[in-house]
C-alpha cells in the first residue's frame, strides 16, 4: 500500500505536521510488514485524514487493547491527541512510538511541537533538534525548530533555520517573512545586549541612528549618529551616514566635512570617495 499524496501547502496551517505525519505512518507500517496490522489500522488512517477522530482513535486503541503495541499505533494516537489540544496526552503517546522505534523522525517532530505548546522549550529544542537531523529536507520540522529556538529567546539559532528553509525553498514568500521577522527580533535583542553592557556605547547610537534611517526619521537619525560619532569619533560609516543626510538635506560644507572625516578613518573606502563625489556635484549644480 503506497501513502497517500498528501499537499502541505494546500492544508490549514494547524494540520500541516499532521496529516503528512498520518500519511508517513504507513512507510513505517511498510518497513516492518505486519499485514494484520495494517490491516486493522488502516481505517482508522483513513477516519484520522477525513477528520473523524473518534472514530480514529476508536480503532487505534481497539488495535491497542489486542496487543497491537507497535509505533504506528500510539503515533497515531498521538496524533489525535494532538488535534484535539490534549498535548500532555500526545506527549506520553509520542514517547511510546519512540521507544520501540526510536530513529522515526516524524514522532521526534510532532514531540517537539506538543512540547513547545505546554511551555516545555528545553525539551522541545531537543527532540526538534533530532528530528531536523533525521529529516534534513522536512521543511516543517527547520521551521517548528526555528519557533522553539525564538521561543527560548535564541534569536540567532532561529533565524539559521529561517535561513536554511529560505534555501530549500528561495521562492516561498511565507519562509521569506518569516526571515524578516527573525533578524529585526534578532536586531532588538542585539541592542538590548548592547545597553546591558554599556548603555553609553556609540554603536548603540549608531544602532539607533540606522534604526531611524530605516524609517525615514532623518532627523532623529542624524541626532543618533551625531551622538554616537561625539562618543567615538573614530567609529567608522558614521560620518559617511551623517554625510548622507545632511547631504540631502542640502547642507553641502557640513557634509563635506563629514566625509572628509570619514575618509581620514578608511581613506580607500569607495562608499565615501563616491558620496564626496555626489556631495561635490550637488554643491556645484547649486552654486548661483
Amino acid at each position: 500500500m503506497q501513502p497517500p499524496n498528501v499537499s502541505l501547502k494546500c492544508l490549514p496551517s494547524h494540520h500541516l505536521l499532521l496529516l503528512f505525519l498520518c500519511a508517513a505512518t504507513l512507510c513505517c507500517a511498510q518497513e516492518n510488514p505486519l499485514p494484520s496490522l495494517e490491516t486493522q489500522v488502516a481505517p482508522g488512517i483513513e477516519a484520522l485524514k477525513s477528520g473523524d477522530l473518534d472514530t480514529a482513535e476508536r480503532i487505534f486503541a481497539n488495535a491497542l487493547q489486542h496487543g497491537a503495541k507497535h509505533p504506528l499505533v500510539y503515533h497515531n494516537l498521538g496524533v489525535i491527541a494532538q488535534m484535539r489540544n490534549l498535548h500532555v496526552e500526545a506527549i506520553q503517546r509520542f514517547h511510546e512510538a519512540l521507544a520501540l522505534q526510536p530513529a522515526y523522525g516524524p514522532s521526534r517532530l510532532l514531540l517537539g511541537a506538543s512540547l513547545l505548546a505546554v511551555g516545555r522549550h528545553t525539551e522541545a529544542v531537543h527532540e526538534l533538534e533530532r528530528a531536523v537531523k533525521l529529516m534534513p529536507e522536512q521543511p516543517q520540522a527547520r521551521l517548528q525548530l526555528a519557533k522553539a529556538y525564538e521561543a527560548s529567546e535564541n534569536w540567532l539559532s532561529a533565524a539559521q533555520q529561517l535561513q536554511k528553509l529560505i534555501e530549500m525553498a528561495p521562492h516561498d514568500p511565507e519562509y521569506a517573512y518569516q526571515m524578516g521577522k527573525a533578524w529585526m527580533r534578532l536586531s532588538g535583542w542585539s541592542y538590548q545586549q548592547i545597553a546591558r553592557i554599556d548603555a553609553k556605547s556609540p554603536r548603540l547610537q549608531q544602532g539607533l541612528g540606522e534604526e531611524y534611517l530605516a524609517q525615514q526619521k532623518y532627523d532623529l537619525a542624524l541626532v543618533a549618529f551625531q551622538r554616537a560619532a561625539e562618543a567615538d569619533p573614530k567609529l567608522p560609516e558614521v560620518h559617511l551616514a551623517i554625510s548622507a543626510i545632511l547631504l540631502e538635506q542640502k547642507k553641502y560644507d557640513q557634509a563635506l566635512a563629514e566625509i572628509d572625516a570619514e575618509l581620514k578613518l578608511v581613506p580607500q573606502s569607495k562608499a565615501a570617495a563616491e558620496l564626496k563625489a555626489k556631495i561635490e556635484d550637488a554643491k556645484a549644480g547649486s552654486a548661483p
